[in-house]
């Protein structure tokens, strides 16, 4: 007799389920207007305020030009970023322990939120750096403003300013991500030894630039390597607080 023995065969079971991604991306997308609306509300505000802005300045007799270079230092253009922090506080914060509580994983829901992150660096992105092309075609909508090309847009062509919007979209909210799984994690004792670390680091660094004399350097370098080298800085360290908060959250408790 011959015996036949059949080992068992091992099922390996993939860690990446794109359905139950999907479902956290459309769990955020429940109420669009916090990813897709406020920010445009924000952004809208800011531009009529500029038109506004730029009308009363231009009936007092300054010329167009004029008017254009001196509000390219306003910063209204990233009027949203602020709110894009609160946007990655809230992605967490109200979110998490309902999607646990229907299934899924603590791997999904970082995965599906950063598929959302990406989905509204993407948008926006392309829609500024648009705005910025019809700014200036349209010389300042017909009135010398110059909300969006202004700072560092407008100088190096559309694909610069997509992705420097792109890289800044991203760092803010997984900023506000992270920052909310240490609270999830640690609760207040972790935001306060949070906070403190982060001043001590930011002082630390900074003192160390002074006493060594290294800000010229500094300012040398961050000019050599040009708008994409520093936004591919700003973009990397996005990257930074994207796998921090990954790593936080795998032990995080829902409330």
């Amino acid at each position: 007799m011959t015996a036949v023995v059949s080992a068992p065969i091992a099922q390996s079971t993939s860690r990446l389920r794109p359905n139950e991604i999907w479902r956290i991306v459309r769990l955020h997308a429940v109420n669009p207007s916090v990813f897709f609306g406020v920010p445009w509300i924000i952004l809208g505000a800011a531009w009529i305020v500029s038109i506004v802005i730029a009308m009363i300045i231009g009936g007092a007799g300054a010329p167009e030009a004029d008017i254009r270079e001196g509000m390219r230092y306003s910063w209204a253009v990233l009027s949203p970023q602020w709110y894009l922090i609160v946007v990655g506080v809230q992605a967490v914060a109200y979110t998490f322990s309902f999607a646990l509580g229907f299934g899924a994983t603590r791997r999904d829901f970082w995965l599906g939120t950063a598929v959302m992150f990406l989905f509204v660096s993407i948008e926006m992105a392309a829609a500024i750096a648009t705005l910025v092309q019809l700014e200036q075609l349209t010389g300042g909508w017909g009135v010398g403003a110059s909300m969006f090309d202004s700072l560092w847009y407008g100088q190096h062509g559309w694909l610069v300013d997509f992705y420097a919007t792109f890289a800044l979209q991203l760092l803010v909210l997984f900023i506000g991500a992270a920052i909310t799984t240490v609270y999830m994690r640690w609760r207040i004792r972790g935001m306060l030894i949070l906070t403190l670390s982060g001043i001590v680091l930011v002082l630390g660094l900074i003192a160390l630039a002074t006493f060594t004399e290294s800000w010229p350097q500094i300012f040398g370098w961050l000019g050599s390597i040009g708008i994409v080298g520093i936004f591919s800085l700003v973009l990397g360290l996005a990257a930074v607080f994207a796998l921090a908060g990954f790593l936080v959250i795998r032990r995080a408790t829902p409330r």
